[in-house]
């Protein structure tokens, strides 16, 4: 079963430029599911407070730290090797699948810590992105494409 924001995530995350935008993110040390959380959290119009934020990253750095983070590591060891040893190479695709779970399953409990947050009662809420994004990817292009590609998925869905 798929939860609302890891539907928001496939289609953020499918609008062009965003995938990149994501990975520079995540060099720069932002935790990707915790940007696309911030961007539902936004679309939902749930303004944001110190509380809540760190709640979300209480719950995602540990995550991340212990299982994300290490199935990349792996992942992304494997890379060179994996292209000479189709066996490695299907090990890897293995770990990947794990990867990709494990964000899964974080953007899950990221929306259940979430769920009883209601939308602001002025319909405003101010800009996640700014308070989960690490200080050096604040005034970065690829924040400002993940900000601009959520606010036109947004638009989209609200012209629906």
């Amino acid at each position: 079963m798929h939860s609302e924001l890891w539907n928001h995530a496939l289609a953020l995350y499918g609008r062009p430029g965003v995938e990149n935008a994501c990975l520079t993110l995540q060099a720069l040390g932002g935790d990707v599911c915790l940007l696309l959380c911030g961007t539902w959290l936004q679309a939902r119009r749930v303004a944001p407070d110190a509380r809540r934020v760190e709640a979300l990253q209480q719950l995602a750095g540990p995550w991340q730290q212990e299982v994300v983070t290490p199935l990349r590591t792996l992942r992304q060891a494997w890379r060179a090797q994996a292209q000479g040893d189709p066996h490695l190479a299907a090990l890897r695709e293995q770990v990947k699948g794990l990867e990709l779970e494990a964000e899964r399953t974080l953007l899950a409990r990221l929306q259940m810590c979430a769920a009883k947050w209601s939308a602001s009662p002025d319909g405003h809420a101010d800009d996640w992105l700014e308070r989960l994004a690490p200080d050096q990817a604040r005034d970065h292009d690829a924040l400002h494409q993940l900000r601009a590609a959520a606010r036109a998925l947004q638009d989209a869905e609200d012209g629906d």
